[in-house]
């Protein structure tokens, strides 16, 4: 009975913690270059007094699918996606530099290449800053090429590089902004391996209809955790009306 608790209690809470996962996985499903969260669990033993029966649910640390997604052709020139492996490297809130396979830069007004979410996109020497009215194109090596508006090509001029990393995927961690860092913090080296596709986009690699099913799932067995514990509880209650017979 004391192992049942706990384990129907514990399992009830990591039920609910992976629907969150799962949730966010979906939400998630349209942002380009989004990897899934993966999340695993295990049964471990109480240590403590008590009785030795005594067990619970615990997660065991979280991991990502990294596969690659779809790659989808916009048109757009800020647009880059990464072909294989490989990620850009950015400037995260904190000042750390951190990776990401999302593609879809622009230009603030400052002149400074960012992210979406604001974040600078970092180059072989920092943050890539690109010249005011000027049209951008990016070479299959993450080289940035800038024309005047209203020059010919002949008075193109490169203005910098994308870094572009390609870390083992056993040293990278996922932060909880979504974006990756090495696991013993520092900074990658820039691979020149690593190739890029313009004017397209690195997909989600999400699976809405399998990810929908999972959702299906987590709740069906969220809810038989929840019935488990009723069941213990009015187990309980019985017993103790035997004992109070007895």
């Amino acid at each position: 009975m004391d192992r049942l608790i706990y384990i129907a209690m514990t399992g009830a809470q990591q039920q609910f913690h992976q629907q969150a996962i799962t949730a966010n996985n979906l939400a998630n499903a349209a942002t380009s270059g989004y990897k899934a969260e993966t999340s695993a669990y295990r049964t471990a033993a109480v240590v403590g007094p008590g009785l030795p029966a005594r067990a619970y649910a615990l997660a065991s640390t979280s991991g990502v699918d990294l596969s690659f997604a779809e790659i989808q052709r916009t048109g757009r020139d800020l647009d880059v996606a990464i072909e294989g492996p490989g990620f850009f490297a950015v400037q995260a809130l904190d000042g750390t530099e951190a990776y990401t396979r999302g593609g879809s830069f622009r230009v603030s007004p400052e002149g400074e290449l960012q992210t979406p979410a604001g974040l600078p996109v970092l180059g072989d020497g920092g943050p890539v800053a690109i010249p005011q009215d000027s049209k951008i194109s990016i070479g299959p090596d993450g080289t940035i090429s800038a024309v005047d508006l209203g020059q010919s090509a002949k008075n193109v001029i490169t203005v910098g590089r994308l870094k572009l990393v390609n870390p083992e995927r056993a040293d990278l961690v996922r932060g909880a902004d979504g974006l990756f860092r090495l696991r013993g913090g520092g900074a990658a080296e820039a691979d020149p391996t690593v190739m890029v596709g313009a004017g397209a986009l690195e997909g989600s690699n999400v699976d809405t209809v399998a990810t929908m099913v999972e959702m299906l799932n987590l709740a069906r067995q969220y809810d038989l955790h929840m019935k488990i514990l009723q069941e213990a509880d009015s187990n309980a209650q019985r017993a103790n009306q035997l004992l109070s017979v007895g």
